[in-house]
């Protein structure tokens, strides 16, 4: 049964939360930073931390898919403002490279955001397997199916990654949405040739905005894989995240901002 998309606010319902923040997109990161002050001040989370609030908010009756359409609104605002930043505003399509969870899902939220706002948006999904996994995330990718705005792509092994790179230099942004705070370890394929590709764009003038967390980043302890997304910017939700606080996390996330997402409080004990 599908949930209705109502407006979701925070509690203490002063500032809308970013789905239902009708001027989002006439701000600046600056303008972004100053409207999500309240949770950037908030004290840093590990990743266990963020999952385990996420798991409590669902528990208190805030559902999954709201949540995700928060945060992928979030992500489409900050994409906006980096683009506008750099002159680069349908110059080009915005590239969103997507994995098959719920960073993925953000991911695709993300996409039909900001094709409502007229911009050319091509969506990846970076995955073995043919659709997302999370259903969240799959309810959303099946959304972006009616879009002619936004066009779907499957890459499925390094080759497919290879081809899609060609001609990455005309892309507006480049999104990297594609492993959130579960990352361990080294990174698989097609996953490890898509984090290179997003790389090889940033080091051709091409703007880097993370999702979350720079992919390969440990948003725990801060460590690194190799290879780890560069990014321009980090977009991550509810609190600040230890990881990239820390000197090497900080290193390849950029600018980070904080989104609420309307986790409410009390979901922060455990």
């Amino acid at each position: 049964m599908s949930m209705p998309d109502r407006p979701l606010r925070r509690p203490e319902g002063r500032i809308p939360l970013p789905a239902d923040d009708a001027t989002l997109f006439e701000l600046d990161l600056d303008g972004l930073a100053g409207r999500w002050a309240d949770a950037m001040s908030r004290a840093p989370m590990t990743a266990e931390e963020m999952t385990g609030a996420d798991v409590r908010a669902q528990r208190m009756g805030v559902a999954g898919i709201r949540l995700m359409e928060q945060a992928g609104s979030a992500v489409a605002a900050v994409a906006h403002a980096l683009a506008v930043t750099g002159g680069r505003w349908e110059a080009g399509p915005i590239l969103i490279l997507c994995g098959p969870g719920n960073n993925g899902g953000d991911g695709f939220v993300a996409a039909r955001r900001l094709a409502a706002h007229g911009v050319r948006v091509a969506v990846v999904l970076v995955a073995t397997e043919a659709r997302p996994h999370a259903p969240d995330a799959l309810r959303n990718w099946d959304r972006l199916d009616r879009l002619g705005s936004v066009e779907r792509i499957h890459v499925a092994v390094a080759r497919d990654v290879a081809m899609l790179g060609h001609g990455i230099e005309r892309a507006s942004i480049v999104v990297d949405a594609l492993l959130g705070t579960g990352v361990r370890g080294l990174l698989r394929e097609p996953v490890r040739s898509a984090v290179e590709l997003t790389n090889r764009a940033r080091a051709a003038g091409v703007p880097v905005l993370a999702v979350d967390c720079p992919t390969a980043v440990d948003l725990t302890s801060g460590e690194l894989s190799d290879p780890v997304v560069r990014a321009d910017v980090t977009v991550t939700f509810h609190r600040p995240k230890a990881g990239l606080l820390t000197r090497r996390g900080a290193a390849v996330a950029g600018r980070v901002l904080v989104a609420p997402i309307g986790i409410p409080p009390g979901a922060d004990r455990a």
